[in-house]
Formats: C-alpha cells, structure tokens, sequence
C-alpha cells in the first residue's frame, strides 16, 4: 500500500502486504535534482537507436512518432505523479514510494503481482540493455582507434564479452550505494554525460550533412524486399522509440526523494514535464540528423555503428560519456528491484542477521561503509545474471525493441489509467474515462504491432 507521513507507521512492502518498520526518511531532494533522474532514466541506450527507428519509417512519420510518444509520457507521468499520495494528491497522510505499492493500494494485490512480473521484468531488461550497449561504446572506441591507425578498411575486429564482464564488475560496485537517497552525486553525472554524447552525436550527424551537401532519405523511410519485411522494420523502429521514452516504473521513487512544500505532485510534474522537453529535443535532432547524414545507410547504433570515422578522438569521447552515463543508468533501474527484494526478505526473516545486520567497512581515503552481506551476495547475483544474459543476446536494437513493446502499455498506461481512474473516482463513459479508455486502446495497438516486429527480427538475427 504506502507509507503515512507518521514515522512510526509501517512502510508496507512492494510485494508483501505486510508491513515492516523503518527509519524515517528525511526527504532533500528538489525539482532539479528530479529533472537529472529523469534524464538519466529516460536518455540511455534508446537514444542511439532513433536515428535507425527514423530512417525505417520515413521523414514524415518518424519525426511525428518522437512527438506523440513524448505527448503520450507526458500523460502517463502526470496521471502517476497523482497517484504518489493518497487519498488526495497533494494532502493525503498514505505515500507510496513505489510502483507496485501504488498498484496494490489503488488495484488490489492480484493487479500488484501482474504488475510484479512486468515491472521487475521491465527493470531487469534495461540493466541487460545498458551492459549491451556499454559493451558495444568499449569496443567502438577500440574500433575507432584501430581505423585511425590502420585505415578505414581494417579488419578491426573485437568481441563484446569481455567488456561486458567489465561492465559488470563496475555494476557490482556501484550495486553496493544504498538506495536512490544517495544517488544524486551519480545521477547528476550521469545527466553531464548524457547531455555530452547526445550533442556530439547531434553534432557530428549535422556535420556529416553539410559535408554531404545534401540531406539524405526519402519520405517513406529505407527501403525493403517486401512488405512484410518492411512492416517488420516500422514495428520494430516503434518499439525502439517507445523503448527510448516511458520511465513510469521509477516515478514514484523519485518523487519519493522530493520535500516539501511545494506539493510533491507540482514539483514532479514540472520536473518531468522540463526533462521530456529537453529529452524530445535531443531525440528529434539525433534521429532527423542522423537519418540526414546517412539515409538508407544508417546504423542501427548512431555512434558504435562506424557512419562517423573521424575525429576519431571526438568518437571516443562520446563512446565513453556513453558507458560512463549507462553506469549511473543501471542503477537508477535496479535500485527499485533491489529495494523490492530486500524490503520483502527483511520482513520475511526479521531475525536474521545475514539479512538484517550492517557491518561498517573503512577504506582508505573514502568515508566508512555500511556493508550488509544479504545485499552484497544478493545484488552481486543480480548483476552477474544481467551480464550473462548480455552475452548470450548482445542484438542492439531488438532487445530494445522488444523491452520497448513488451512493457510500453501496461506499465506506462494500463496501470496509470487504472490508478488514476480510482483516485479522481471518474465515472464510467464521462468524458474523461472515454479519452482515457480510447488513449489505452490506441497504446495496445502500438504494443502488439511493436513487440511483433521486434521479436521477428530477434528470431531473424539469432538463426542468422
């Protein structure tokens, strides 16, 4: 369910719906420091794939599909920052700090675990999304080395498993911070970072045109053998964009590090409305220019995909503002599972020191940790099975075409439509249920059209 703002009362679990006893919280964070959340949850992996998305549907329509996904997580964010108290959103005595609490308050507890399997599903398909990317960032800076040295058709090979591993051991590091009350140091730097590759990718596809002379591509984007294969394309290019925009599973843990007054509400709804703006602008320039620069040619992976050889320093530079951003991206998307699991084991084994016990760890030149060996063991696990799973799938844009479709609806609408529904207590067929049910259906289709395209081209590149 939630958490009432008296200390004292118990914070009801994200899976159990028993209670279990914690500290109070003291809440700093502010809207700025939520716009750098959001930016570092929204602007990932997804950003270098929108160029590819662009070119599959065509100048008119990928540029209008950016914008209406944009509008349409705009909607869902602000029906969900609504729902972070209740009985009312701004005065309510009952906080739910996160998702699934919301679900089982406003739903039930069967909504909650159907919301369970895709939310944590959703959360554990970026952690292997980042490490498939950070991977691919390693190896193009490799890459773009070698091409300088030994000239642009070199056999410049290197494989991606073990940089993964890297990937991975830096996860289980950084795994060890708390909670997302001691992340904003790593989210504001994760948002520099962010901002750094999307404008050296922005910049280097508008250079790209001007040396070109011309802008390239055609209105109906690439073409394709058939038209099977090019409706594949456009559906799997959809579920790349929706993959690149909704992050309504952390919402509510970031508005839970908000104070107040202002209402957490207000300062939630400016923050993500500021950071989409910010977000879509980026998106636009990255997709339009690098579908400008290359037309039918465009790599699936704007800056690892080699369309750009030169400034090979400037290459590099992106390539690690990537990883750098994809290290604090991770943790904004595994914190809330962590937070789930453990939450759930502390209440189910309340006696346990392995579980319950903090052990203080002073390293040199750092400040003394607070070690417990249940979150270590637990999170290291974690961690290792995302980078497993990196490997054995490292398909860019499949992977996040299919997270994109999978969790699109019902995380960032079916369940924001529903809650909502029961906050406002909005009548059957009112006006407003009619556009938030039509708003709902129209999303579905975008889901089932965007998930089979993706999972037809996994198949394709995995028997390839």
């Amino acid at each position: 369910m939630g958490e009432e703002d008296d200390p004292q009362s118990p914070l009801l679990e994200s899976i159990s719906s028993h209670s279990a006893s914690e500290a109070p919280i003291k809440r700093t964070g502010t809207q700025w420091t939520a716009v750098a959340h959001i930016i570092t949850g929204v602007i990932g992996a997804g950003v270098l794939s929108l160029a590819w998305s662009t070119a599959q549907l065509g100048w008119v329509l990928g540029p209008i599909c950016i914008l209406c996904f944009a509008g349409i997580t705009v909607i869902s964010t602000f029906l969900l920052c609504d729902c972070y108290k209740y009985p009312d959103p701004e005065y309510g005595t009952i906080r739910n700090r996160s998702y699934m609490e919301a679900v089982k308050l406003y739903l039930g507890e069967k909504q909650q675990w159907i919301c369970g399997v895709f939310a944590q599903e959703s959360l554990y398909g970026c952690g292997i999304a980042y490490t498939i990317t950070a991977a691919a960032s390693v190896r193009a800076i490799l890459k773009s080395n070698c091409y300088h040295r030994e000239g642009h058709d070199a056999p410049c090979d290197y494989g991606d498993s073990v940089y993964m591993l890297l990937f991975g051991l830096v996860q289980i590091i950084m795994s060890q911070i708390p909670d997302f009350h001691n992340m904003d140091w790593l989210s504001v730097i994760a948002a520099i970072m962010s901002f750094s590759y999307s404008s050296i990718g922005l910049g280097l596809g508008l250079a790209k045109v001007i040396e070109n002379g011309t802008i390239k591509g055609a209105i109906t984007g690439v073409s394709a053998s058939s038209i099977v294969d090019k409706l594949l394309l456009v559906f799997e290019a959809l579920g790349d964009i929706a993959f690149a925009y909704p992050y309504s599973i952390i919402v509510f843990e970031i508005q839970d590090t908000l104070k107040s007054p202002p209402p957490e509400n207000e300062t939630m709804k400016k923050a993500s409305l500021y950071a989409i703006i910010v977000t879509t602008v980026f998106y636009l320039c990255c997709g339009c220019f690098g579908y400008g620069a290359f037309g039918d040619s465009t790599p699936g992976n704007l800056l690892t995909g080699f369309g750009f050889y030169e400034p090979y320093w400037l290459v590099d530079l992106a390539n690690a503002c990537i990883v750098l951003h994809l290290v604090g991206g991770y943790q904004i998307f595994s914190q809330p599972v962590f937070g789930t699991v453990e939450r759930w084991f502390a209440y189910k084994f309340p006696d346990s020191g392995f579980v319950n016990n903090h052990y203080s760890c002073k390293l040199p030149l750092l400040p003394a940790l607070q070690l417990n060996l249940f979150r270590v063991v637990f999170r290291t696990a974690y961690v290792a099975s995302t980078t497993a799973l990196a490997m054995l799938f490292p398909y860019f844009n499949s992977v996040l075409g299919v997270l994109g479709a999978l969790n699109f609806w019902p995380l960032g609408i079916y369940f924001p439509v529903e809650m909502y529904f029961k906050q406002k207590k909005i009548r059957a067929w009112s006006r407003e249920w009619i556009f938030y049910r039509s708003f709902s259906l129209l999303c579905l289709l975008i889901t089932v059209v965007g998930f089979i395209g993706s999972v037809g081209e996994l198949v394709i590149e995995e028997l390839s």
